[in-house]
């Protein structure tokens, strides 16, 4: 048997099935009834948070279909669940009440209109749908709007609009693409303060798991952490993934580049040079024909992860670069006259 733990629905005062309209609705009642700035009995205050706590879980889908299956103790990582996607689902409420208030009801005071100015809630709204009154209870009331709802101006109703996605370069080395690394990176951005309308300044990291074999471009999105304000949707902030200049090879997908640099007489003789790896062990790499400038030689599998497939690599590309000499002497023109045919 299930051990709900706390009850979302009875704090808001509905029963388990109820619709998105009814928890709405719900909520806008008991917000209203139990916010500290007008509700001064003892307890108001976290009778508010958990108002917003239950608004907060069954408001959203995924969160309320984890509650109603396994409980609060399933939804706070007591069990497995999240909608049959595997794993375990945790869930702990970080957010601000008083934001949450404030951006339901736009911004806007709603005590102005439905409170008299002694502050305190007629009868009718402690035990009814505080919109009733105003003929709103049909159509859901200012409430009725999704999170990215409308404010109202002067000039009419003006839609609330996301901003542009904040765009921040993430730049990772070949040797972090080819093992995986974890990235913690810091921003700064405006938040929304509990009264609705001034704004605050604060940093958060963002933690980026970087995949073993990312490519060049590949993006990562964090929803909604860019500057939030009265009239805005805050920007999606996302990070594209940029190569560091390696000291030894060059990338090309999932293929690394090694540059070998050789002699002239190395390259029209033969050699063997050692070619390095990224996880730092060495090749013996044997050439005994004749070394063209722009020759390559590929080893197979010793490139980066691929990134669908990471237990499969890419190659490890070996491009001869020939040092020609800077002056050579009579005595050894001589010779390379004699020796080398004349076409």
């Amino acid at each position: 048997m299930v051990k709900m733990g706390k009850d979302y629905y009875s704090v808001l005062g509905i029963q388990k099935g109820a619709s998105e309209d009814e928890i709405k609705k719900a909520y806008r009642k008991q917000a209203l009834k139990y916010h500290p700035d007008k509700n001064k009995s003892p307890g108001a205050e976290e009778k508010f948070k958990e108002i917003a706590e239950a608004y907060d879980v069954l408001s959203d889908p995924k969160k309320k279909d984890v509650y109603d299956s396994f409980g609060e103790e399933g939804l706070k990582g007591g069990m497995p669940g999240g909608g049959g996607g595997g794993g375990n689902f945790s869930y702990t409420f970080q957010g601000d009440p008083h934001a949450m208030f404030a951006e339901f009801f736009g911004g806007r005071d709603p005590f102005e209109q439905f409170f008299g100015r002694n502050g305190g809630m007629n009868e009718r709204m402690e035990t009814d749908d505080p919109f009733a009154s105003f003929g709103m209870g049909g159509m859901g009331g200012m409430g009725g709007f999704s999170r990215s709802f409308s404010t109202h101006g002067q000039g009419g109703r003006l839609e609330k609009k996301q901003d542009p996605p904040v765009t921040h370069d993430l730049k990772v080395s070949l040797d972090e693409l080819f093992t995986g690394c974890t990235k913690k990176m810091k921003i700064s951005r405006k938040r929304l303060n509990p009264d609705g309308r001034t704004t605050r300044t604060e940093d958060k990291i963002l933690t980026v798991e970087v995949k073993k074999g990312w490519k060049e471009g590949t993006k990562i999105t964090f929803p909604k952490e860019g500057d939030e304000t009265t009239t805005n949707i805050p920007a999606d902030v996302v990070f594209v993934v940029k190569d560091k200049p390696h000291p030894i090879y060059k990338r090309d997908g999932s293929d690394i580049i090694y540059p070998a640099k050789i002699t002239l007489r190395e390259a029209l003789c033969g050699c063997t040079i050692n070619v390095p790896t990224l996880d730092g062990r060495k090749i013996n790499l044997p050439c005994q024909e004749i070394i063209r400038p722009g020759m390559k030689r590929r080893i197979t599998g010793e490139g980066l992860p691929l990134p669908k497939s990471p237990e499969r690599r890419g190659d490890l590309v070996v491009e001869y670069e020939v040092k020609f000499p800077e002056r050579l002497s009579q005595s050894a023109r001589d010779t390379i006259a004699n020796v080398l045919p004349a076409s």
